[in-house]
């Protein structure tokens, strides 16, 4: 738009004057404040809700007081009691529990009530709600870790480590682990239907993955072809690095190689992180049912 100007028989156009604004625009949040906001927000949700928090935590913790009852004896070829070999076992399935079978079946129930499809429609940073998630398993896997470790200590006879170098090898082998797992919870959550499938679908991987990843039996007295199968999955992996955070050194003689092998540990959980990371950015579903 211009006006024109006459003067002395001439004439002239000159731009309007700009409009100023009468309200100053609200900055939003970026990525690290909204993610901030959004890990607190998950924390205080499942604290609360008792019957998740109870849910969440009671299969490991059941699972390692039984079995961890009823098995005796030694790791053939070792001085380890299979309780202490079990309770290794068993935190790293209690790590897959929360990570990604509780992640799972939480994203899919969320998703059903629209919460999801709100968030993606708000002005947070889509990476928020992830990183939210991640906060949330790494606090409550941290927590199954210390309950499960607590109980093996104090009733199984597990042997906490005593240097530096094996708590090191713990941090980073928790941090990989929990990552690997909680980005597979989410990418899993792309082939659920519904919140009421959601236990039925996450279940069965669960399960299968413990009993050949070693965590209900000794690793290298499975078969072959189980072995090599479940070399694909973190689990497998997760196992093998708390086993040598929690186990004797001499047990390294019935592992694969006869070694620990933590480069393959570390390699394994980093490539499952990217490889979900992947999958979870590619297929999760933002788009649950129109809330009314």
């Amino acid at each position: 738009m211009t006006t024109t100007i006459s003067t002395a028989g001439t004439s002239a156009t000159a731009p309007a004057a700009r409009a100023v604004p009468t309200r100053t625009e609200r900055r939003l949040p970026g990525l690290l404040a909204a993610s901030r906001v959004r890990s607190a927000a998950e924390l205080r949700i499942f604290f609360r809700n008792v019957q998740s928090l109870v849910f969440t935590l009671a299969l490991p913790i059941i699972l390692l007081v039984i079995f961890g009852s009823i098995f005796t004896g030694k790791i053939e070829g070792t001085d380890t009691d299979f309780k202490q070999y079990f309770v290794a076992g068993i935190v790293a399935a209690g790590v897959m529990s929360t990570a990604f079978t509780g992640l799972a079946i939480n994203v899919a129930l969320e998703r059903e009530l629209g919460l999801v499809r709100r968030l993606a429609s708000s002005p947070m940073p889509k990476g928020a709600y992830f990183v939210g998630k991640v906060v949330l398993v790494a606090v409550t896997s941290l927590l199954e870790t210390i309950i499960l470790v607590g109980i093996g200590t104090a009733f199984f006879g597990l042997q906490l480590p005593s240097d530096g170098k094996h708590w090191a090898v713990f941090a980073w082998v928790f941090v990989l682990g929990t990552a690997a797992m909680a980005l597979c919870g989410l990418a899993y959550t792309a082939i659920i239907p519904s919140a009421s499938a959601a236990a039925a679908i996450v279940t069965p991987p669960f399960l299968v993955l413990q009993f050949i990843s070693g965590v209900f039996f000794p690793f290298n007295q499975l078969p072959g072809w189980m072995q090599n199968a479940a070399g694909l999955f973190p689990l497998k992996w997760l196992t093998q690095g708390f086993r040598y955070v929690f186990l004797p050194e001499d047990f390294q003689v019935v592992e694969h190689g006869g070694s620990w092998n933590l480069p393959a540990v570390a390699i394994a959980l980093a490539i499952w992180v990217c490889v979900a990371g992947f999958l979870t950015m590619a297929t999760f579903k933002w788009r649950g049912p129109k809330v009314k």
